[in-house]
């Protein structure tokens, strides 16, 4: 049985269904006995299906953004962005191959003359079934930016859903078969499994797929990669979070940093693998600017998901998450760390949600130690949403905490900042050009921006991270990319052929 409760009001079930691991067997075939009349498909018609998706996206975008409120508890005015999302993924997807940007460039094949008889050429196949595992955080978004380039790339797909999030899960998936139906696809393109862990372990490991695309955490995705360390072939994107850091230098403008390392630490209530983790602020700043990010962080508006007034955070996912981070604030205050915000369970209406403040933690400095030292100072068990790896030498806090320390140049800042196994997103805020290029070719991460906060990103960009954060499969614009591979081909036309040293042939052994 799967069943997903509503965060801000825990009474009350948005959808819930019985679950089979059996499915999953019945999804993948389905799956792969539709592979070869769907990638026979030309292009064009599978665009087709792709453009009538979008444009069911759009006629029902207001439905999806309820159920992404309700399941998640993600505000209105982000759900509403995120359902935005998904057609939008349709037009960069399949947007002008001519464009310098365009994903499709990438993959378009070319063939060039290799002898006056003889062509050399490139072209792209589909991988085959390739199986999507969402996270609950943007339930419908980042599953949809795996299946939108896998159909276009002529590969079918089976989707498993969050446990968290399987109504978003569901209509998605009815989202894609009402646009195949319409365009008379084959039966088993899409396909949908709903369960939890087990459902995902047995299809992550189904030896009928040919890839699996995943959005999560580390601990997931290196299960992931374990169960597949005998299958090279199977294509593995993985997207699995991040110790994200903003570094501020004396002469950024501390307004724009302020609101933008605030932003971006606690937008969707800290649960973005790019929010901002760790603020490290030279001292020459310090004293001016971690008082207003503190400022900033207790007048965020904390309220229900559906509030008609302006409200920033609703509640987290659930109530384990909300333990994990009230637990994380105190193993980092044991530690040494000074609890600037605390963080509180804090109540909105009379429904119970799962809502909590902002926790603001000051720590000495960022740094890594071996996994015995680091669990031994910090006291941080794995579980929940804040998670230590195997090593302990990490620390990813799913949830609205920030920790902030103070670098004394620019030098210790980039240290600080690459001290992490994560490498998804970075930030600098400053004015000086030479700083901020150094630290574009420094910073260990796969997004790295000026001026701007680490969460949220372009989709007509690569987005994807290093170490314990990505397999350098990124998705956003390049998710073509590991949708198909590249095939060589060596095309003669003419009679040539070598009769090379120490070889011969007769002609007349051919008569």
């Amino acid at each position: 049985m799967v069943r997903s409760r509503n965060p801000a009001d825990p009474a009350r079930v948005v959808w819930e269904a019985a679950t089979s691991a059996a499915a999953v067997d019945e999804a993948v075939s389905a799956a792969r006995a539709a592979f070869p009349k769907w990638s026979a498909w030309s292009m064009e018609r599978r665009v087709a299906v792709l453009r009538r998706f979008a444009q069911v996206c759009k006629a029902r975008a207001e439905e999806i953004a309820g159920v992404i409120c309700d399941e998640t508890g993600k505000v209105m005015w982000e759900s509403r962005a995120e359902a935005g999302l998904l057609a939008g993924k349709v037009d960069i997807t399949l947007e002008d191959a001519a464009k310098p940007e365009a994903g499709l460039r990438r993959v378009a094949g070319y063939q060039l003359k290799l002898s006056d008889s003889r062509a050399g050429k490139c072209w792209f196949r589909p991988h085959g079934v390739m199986a999507v595992l969402g996270p609950f955080n943007f339930p419908a978004h980042l599953p949809n930016g795996h299946i939108v380039p896998a159909l276009a790339m002529g590969n079918t797909v089976v989707l498993k859903p969050s446990d968290k999030a399987p109504a978003v899960g569901q209509l998605l998936a009815e989202f894609f078969h009402e646009a195949l139906d319409a365009e008379v696809a084959p039966p088993g393109v899409v396909n949908l499994v709903q369960g939890a862990a087990a459902v995902a372990g047995k299809l992550a490991a189904h030896d009928d797929i040919d890839g699996v695309l995943f959005t999560g955490s580390w601990p997931v995705g290196r299960r992931i990669m374990e169960a597949n360390l005998d299958r090279p072939g199977r294509i593995l994107a993985l997207e699995m979070g991040g110790n994200n850091a903003a570094v501020v230098m004396p002469d950024a403008d501390p307004r724009q940093a302020a609101i933008e390392i605030v932003r971006c630490a606690f937008n969707t209530t800290g649960q973005r693998c790019t929010c901002t983790r760790r603020a490290i602020i030279h001292r020459d700043v310090a004293e001016k600017l971690i008082p207003a990010i503190c400022k900033a962080a207790t007048q965020l508006v904390i309220g229900e998901p559906r509030a008609t007034h302006p409200v920033f955070m609703g509640p987290i996912i659930s109530e384990g998450a909300r333990r994990a981070v009230l637990e994380a604030q105190t193993a980092f205050a044991k530690a040494g760390g000074q609890v600037l915000v605390e963080s509180t369970e804090v109540q909105v209406g009379d429904r119970g949600g799962f809502y909590l403040t902002p926790s603001v933690v000051r720590v000495d400095r960022f740094t890594l130690t071996t996994g015995e030292q680091r669990a031994a100072r910090d006291g941080v068990k794995a579980g929940g949403s804040c998670m230590i790896d195997d090593a302990g030498c990490d620390v990813e806090v799913f949830g609205p905490l920030l920790r902030i320390s103070v670098a004394d140049s620019f030098d210790d800042a980039i240290e600080q900042a690459n001290a992490t196994r994560f490498g998804l997103a970075a930030s600098i805020f400053t004015k000086d050009q030479a700083a901020a290029d150094r630290f574009l070719r420094e910073a260990r991460a796969g997004c790295v921006n000026v001026n701007a906060g680490t969460a949220g990103a372009s989709s007509k960009l690569p987005f994807g991270g290093l170490g314990h954060s990505g397999n350098h499969r990124p998705a956003g614009s390049f998710s073509l990319d590991y949708c198909a591979y590249p095939v060589a081909g060596m095309l003669e036309s003419g009679p040539a052929a070598t009769v090379a040293e120490g070889m011969r042939f007769d002609d007349q052994w051919l008569r």
